[in-house]
């Protein structure tokens, strides 16, 4: 890359791009909807789904993966990048879904996992097939330790912990060496230094752009570049490997290779939208990867708030979070990217588990806890993600056994906890907490056997409050948790402050009541709410009384006078002045 500024004369797009007033819907098929009866939803089930989607409003869709795959985490690990996998239909089934979606207005965007592969890729077969094979350096490939006998415990080449549990490293018998995989063993991390892994991808990315996608949400794509020694990380207390995130959560290469690959990609075409999973990226960074003027990204995917309640130890340790912690995570992000760059706004995916169990108060307050977070989280500055079943509250699910855990990362934690003595029901507190497998439970469309979602048995169980939480429930329910997310969605698209307004937190006495202001020009909303089980007095400079002559657009709880000062629980109130 040449030492002078590539970007020096670029300005920003004079247009305000579509997906500022956007939202988008992440589908994960295989719990959505099974159209066929084997207990894994497919491709077939989301068009017979789309009458939800466009009864929501949404205007994206994002796929999980599609494509051919062990299925070693779900998906992740992909064997073939332009082939849909058999359990989920053919490419036939995708193209009318494509075409089924555009012409209710809806975009699509793929899942693009490109940090890793599946060990059955045709390209690492080929790679692990011996040292001189012509693409042994499309993988990551190293020599155990000095001085340590290659295949034994503490000879991998450098000390790093995987995000799925144990080494990073996998000694491969049939060439003497180790591989790298930040993930799951079956998941070998690409090289990015090698050109020739840059253009096959890029290609790849082209052809689904040619058929007609709209864009693709990177998996970890923060972490495609890799301090080229790999030093070894720094041991924590208590831990038996070292953290070498510092060496590959925000490599020497990545700005490099992102605006390579907008070039390579993006330039020419029109309409896309493009968001990066970035696991650790801070506000600063964030600012230059989504800088209009750099041409990497539109928007990131954080994980500041996401990681509140997580342990030092680990994230299946709980900590309780400092009340307000989420408003002050949220309000860190907004004034940082205020003048630069777009936040995506999310509160769950398929790695998180379900909103309103983890901040909110799936109890004593479910329908008010759900409501209340999707109002502050639509109304912020930002783009915002809905995750299935996110719209009808759906709740985590009660865990008996470690017998109805399916994922790799909780299973791989239980064993490795029960090894070292770890307490099963512990263990299970933890997982049924935190762990990804309460977003992966099925969607719950009505009070049916199996909630709607199949007439076989399921690949995984559905969450025994279905009969009560479904889709058939609320729909057309005044105040119900779908009702409530059609009226945000509606008032994003209606109104320009929602997308293009600015943003400012408004001190409200209290740390867990999130209040803030959104203006544009003489448009101007104040979103307050309680976000917490007992009632707060809301305390504004100059109180509430200045907003009696404005119209109290959106609540969640039965209208009140406009300037009352006490909030219930989980109450939230839009202003519009």
């Amino acid at each position: 890359m040449s030492s002078a500024d590539p970007l020096a004369d670029r300005a920003a797009p004079a247009v305000t791009p579509w997906w500022k007033s956007a939202v988008v819907y992440q589908v994960y098929p295989r719990s959505f909807q099974d159209s066929d009866g084997d207990g894994i939803g497919d491709l077939r089930g989301v068009i017979d789904r789309l009458d939800h989607l466009q009864r929501l409003g949404v205007d994206v869709i994002w796929l999980s993966p599609i494509y051919r795959s062990p299925q070693a985490d779900n998906g992740y690990d992909i064997s073939d990048y332009e082939d849909i996998d058999p359990v989920f239909g053919t490419m036939a089934d995708f193209d009318e879904l494509l075409d089924r979606a555009h012409a209710r207005g809806i975009k699509i965007l793929m899942d693009l996992v490109v940090n890793h592969s599946s060990d059955e890729h045709p390209w690492f077969v080929e790679s692990r097939s011996s040292r001189d094979n012509p693409k042994r350096d499309w993988y990551w490939w190293r020599d155990a330790r000095p001085g340590t006998i290659a295949g034994r415990p503490g000879s991998e080449p450098t000390n790093w912990e995987s995000f799925f549990s144990g080494s990073t490293w996998e000694f491969d018998e049939q060439t003497g060496q180790y591989y790298l995989h930040l993930f799951d063993r079956k998941q070998p991390d690409l090289n990015w230094e090698n050109p020739e892994v840059r253009q096959a991808v890029y290609a790849m990315m082209r052809r689904w752009l040619d058929r007609g996608v709209d864009g693709f949400r990177m998996d970890v794509i923060n972490l495609i570049s890799k301090h080229p020694d790999l030093p070894d990380g720094q041991v924590a207390e208590g831990h038996t490997y070292g953290d070498g995130f510092p060496f590959y959560g925000h490599g020497p290469r990545l700005h490099e290779f992102l605006q390579e690959m907008h070039r390579e990609v993006f330039d020419g075409r029109s309409g896309l939208l493009t968001v990066g999973e970035m696991p650790g990226v801070t506000p600063e960074e964030a600012v230059l990867f989504t800088d209009p003027a750099r041409r990497e990204l539109d928007m990131v995917f954080q994980f500041e708030h996401v990681g509140l309640d997580h342990g030092e130890a680990s994230k299946f340790v709980h900590r309780e979070p400092d009340p307000g912690a989420l408003a002050a995570s949220f309000t860190r992000w907004q004034d940082a990217l205020s003048d630069t760059g777009w936040n995506s706004l999310y509160l769950s995916n398929h790695d998180q588990p379900r909103t309103v169990s983890r901040f909110g108060d799936d109890r004593e307050f479910w329908r008010e806890s759900a409501t209340a977070l999707a109002t502050i989280l639509h109304l912020q500055r930002g783009t915002p993600y809905v995750y299935q079943g996110e719209e009808l509250g759906m709740t985590n699910h009660p865990f008996a056994s470690i017998d109805d855990v399916r994922d790799v990362e909780s299973l791989n934690h239980y064993r490795e906890q029960t090894d070292a003595g770890g307490v099963e029901g512990d263990l299970l507190v933890g997982i049924g907490r935190i762990g990804r497998d309460n977003a992966r439970t099925p969607v719950q469309w009505d009070a049916s056997p199996n909630a709607g979602f199949t007439t076989g048995e399921p690949w995984t169980a559905v969450n025994p409050n279905a009969a009560l939480i479904n889709a058939e429930a609320q729909y057309g329910v005044p105040g119900s948790v779908f009702e409530h997310y059609r009226s945000l969605i509606r008032l994003r698209h209606e109104r320009s402050v929602v997308a293009d307004g600015t943003f400012r937190r408004v001190p409200a006495g209290s740390d867990e009541v999130f209040a803030f202001e959104r203006r544009l020009d003489d448009d101007v909303l104040l979103v307050v709410a309680n976000l917490s089980s007992v009632s707060r007095v809301v305390q504004l400079d100059g109180g509430l009384e200045p907003w009696r002559d404005a119209s109290l657009l959106l609540t969640n709880l039965p209208a009140k006078t406009v300037a009352a000062a006490e909030f219930a629980p989980w109450e939230a109130r839009v202003y519009a002045l």
